[in-house]
């Protein structure tokens, strides 16, 4: 019997991948199913690794590549994910797979018979092998930035190109779009998500609370070396000044 725990934080993909897995007719049994980094982290770390992990990509709280900095995963992974096939293929080379969403019955198969042959292999070689892959992916991944956002108005909705964005700015816990003309819609994102989905030539976090694009920024005032205010089109607020600890990387993200 092989031990297998599923890392997915849509509850109809995980039903999907369940059924898919229970009419194999591999011997697979899902002990766990973890829906965040954060609870994957503190599981692995907590408990044996099982045989096999079936991991989707984009969670709720960011990338599942984010568990190898904190987890020396010492299993095999079958990694899930909606972004586009060609993105893909460049590293399915000495890797388990990666399966396109919605998963299909052939594609889970391939996968598990490529898992069944490659268990002759000691697993302990699977951490260095992810170190570098995690690496390679994530690199490619995050920078599949988007080129829009869909957004919620009234009974209407909008899909609003990234040039045309101000900034992202959160308030009373929650997180809003603002257009160039100063149009603010609330989004499902945090601005840690934000930041990996978004362009960092374009897009810069400077405080706790903004991030704002290069295009929105109408003027900058020195207060001192060590203090910039922000002034951005359509804001009329306070709190833009730069974070201390962002100031140095805030200067050479202008000179790009």
């Amino acid at each position: 019997m092989i031990n297998a725990i599923i890392i997915e934080d849509e509850k109809p993909a995980v039903e999907h991948l369940q059924k898919l897995i229970n009419t194999s007719g591999y011997k697979i049994r899902i002990t766990r199913v973890l829906n965040s980094v954060k609870m994957a982290t503190n599981w692995f770390n907590n408990n044996p690794h099982p045989d096999l992990v079936f991991m989707d990509i984009q969670l709720s709280d960011g990338l599942s590549f984010e568990i190898f900095n904190y987890v020396q995963l010492t299993c095999p992974v079958i990694f899930t994910t909606a972004y586009e096939e060609y993105a893909i293929k460049a590293f399915k080379v000495n890797s388990i797979d990666y399966l396109l969403k919605p998963v299909s019955n052939e594609s889970l198969t391939f996968a598990i018979d490529k898992f069944l042959k490659q268990t002759g292999l000691k697993l302990n070689i699977y951490g260095d092998l992810f170190n570098y892959q995690v690496g390679q992916v994530m690199q490619l991944l995050t920078k599949k930035f988007k080129s829009r956002f869909v957004v919620n108005t009234g009974i209407h909705i909008r899909s609003i190109e990234t040039d045309k964005i101000n900034c992202f700015y959160s308030l009373e816990k929650a997180t809003f779009l603002q257009d160039i003309n100063g149009n603010s819609y609330d989004i499902n994102y945090s601005l840690e998500q934000l930041e990996k989905l978004t362009d960092p030539d374009i897009f810069f976090r400077i405080n706790r609370k903004y991030v704002i694009s290069r295009n929105a920024i109408s003027d900058i005032i020195s207060f001192s070396a060590n203090k910039l205010k922000m002034k951005i089109n359509n804001i009329n607020d306070d709190d833009t000044f730069i974070s201390r600890s962002r100031l140095k990387d805030f200067r050479e993200w202008l000179e790009k």
